[in-house]
């Protein structure tokens, strides 16, 4: 099937703690897969009450949608911007909302609300959620459907981080504790490569705002249709330029995630342009503030979660009928601009699209002896997808503190899903940070090939002098 790669994606890391080591699943019970499960591992059957419709997945979209080229819709973004949302297939009576929550209203959906949002709600009397009839269009490649049967009998995870035992596809379709959900989130296939524009902001309470510009260049590992051969125990290199505000611009940071057993985690670089050399980066996981957001968001926090698991405790939850950001094109429009997106409080709500899915529930619990500013959180993760798509953030006092939202669209020309945005809310200063825009820049290069040797430390120096 496809081996493109999706234009949107940061990084993600692990670190290694020995526990326990769970079985992988029976093979009568992997055998479901593709059967009375979806290739993925979700219900492929709707709710009772018909609000969450069966699973369609690829029937959804055209061909014509299945096989965009980049420099097609990079032509669509320039010329015919009215015509690029067309991929995301909701004519007729699914383009319609069913209906509105506001403020008056949300207690009667507080059953279907994260707290996140019901929080945005209290303090917001303007905020709201237009909800459409959901659809469930998520798919990936036949190769990685494949795998993920494969690795369904085979993955293991000991403790929370030393995985092994699985290939290209999701580890543990089958899920039998909160950490191998996770482990789905991260190793979700996104495409083999990309170069992606990533536009972030920081928002003050009274809505001012200050945006960084980035590039990113990262090349998967672990989930990449094209490599002929894929380095063992290696996630993916991620390779970032500062282009934007002066103070900043020219750094380089360069990114090797590594997982698996006798493995040491995340090596990172950082080339400083005033300097003029390379040097190792300081702890770049966990919650140490990411580059570029005032302290709004943590590096753990990047694509939803990175990372190790080691300083909590993963609860299984279960599944839950909620209302997620999802197929949120609208919000993604070229003719949007940020200043459109961007106000005090909160996103402009007219653009997002909210459905009801069934997500997976996963708490996060902070370890005795170890250190974290949250001290627990709570994920929603998306059946179809394995895509984290809201978080809830708690302080050491217990209080609500921040609330990650990432609106996931689908890119059937790669095929994937993708968060674009996300926005991390933090619900005690008002502040919010946004990441993952890219409505002002042009399509992200998901046809892209990047050899190793792009993202060597020893090629940042050379790298850095171009820019």
């Amino acid at each position: 099937m496809h081996a493109r790669t999706t234009g949107w994606l940061a990084i993600l890391a692990i670190a290694a703690l020995p526990l326990t080591a769970p079985a992988a699943v029976p093979p009568e019970k992997a055998a479901k897969l593709g059967d009375e499960l979806t290739p993925m591992g979700s219900n492929p059957a709707g709710n009772e009450a018909g609000t969450i419709p069966a699973w369609e997945g690829e029937s959804v979209w055209t061909e014509t949608q299945k096989n965009y080229t980049r420099a097609e819709l990079e032509r669509l973004r320039q010329e015919e911007p009215d015509k690029l949302n067309m991929v995301q297939g909701n004519a007729g009576d699914a383009a319609k909302p069913r209906f509105t929550i506001t403020s008056d209203n949300y207690r009667q959906y507080a059953d279907k609300l994260s707290e996140g949002h019901k929080a945005l709600f209290r303090l917001y009397p303007d905020y709201k959620m237009v909800v459409y009839p959901s659809m469930r269009g998520t798919f990936f490649p036949d190769e990685v459907n494949a795998a993920t049967k494969r690795n369904a009998t085979r993955a293991t995870l000991e403790g929370t981080d030393d995985l092994s035992g699985a290939k290209l596809g999701f580890p543990f379709p089958i899920p039998n504790n909160g950490a191998e959900v996770i482990w789905n989130h991260k190793l979700r296939f996104r495409g083999s490569a990309v170069k992606r524009y990533n536009n972030q902001a920081i928002v003050d309470a009274d809505g001012d705002y200050q945006i960084t510009k980035l590039i990113e260049d990262v090349r998967f590992e672990y989930a990449n249709l094209n490599a002929e051969d894929r380095e063992d125990h290696v996630m993916a290199y991620y390779l970032q330029r500062t282009l934007s505000p002066a103070r900043v611009a020219g750094q380089i940071t360069l990114v090797h995630e590594i997982f698996g057993k006798g493995t040491s985690g995340r090596n990172a670089w950082i080339y400083n342009p005033g300097l003029g050399r390379v040097n190792r980066a300081p702890e770049v996981g966990y919650d140490n503030p990411s580059l570029g957001s005032d302290g709004l968001q943590f590096n753990d926090q990047i694509n939803m979660f990175n990372g190790s698991l080691s300083r909590y405790t993963w609860k299984l939850v279960g599944k839950k009928e909620i209302f997620v950001p999802h197929n949120s094109y609208k919000l993604n429009d070229a003719r949007v601009k940020y200043a459109d997106i961007i106000q005090a409080g909160h996103i402009n709500q007219d653009l997002p699209r909210y459905e009801l899915h069934r997500v997976w529930v996963v708490e996060a619990t902070l370890r005795d002896g170890y250190r974290h500013q949250f001290a627990k959180r709570r994920f929603y993760i998306n059946e179809d997808s394995w895509g984290i798509t809201m978080v809830d953030c708690y302080d050491s006092r217990g209080e609500l503190w921040k609330f990650q939202e990432g609106h996931l669209v689908a890119a059937p020309f790669i095929p994937t899903t993708t968060t674009i945005p996300e926005v991390i809310y933090d619900l005690q200063s008002g502040r919010y940070f946004l990441t993952a825009m890219a409505n002002e820049d042009q399509i992200n290069d998901f046809e892209i090939q990047y050899d190793r040797s792009h993202f060597q430390p020893s090629s940042l120096k050379r790298m850095g002098s171009r820019y």
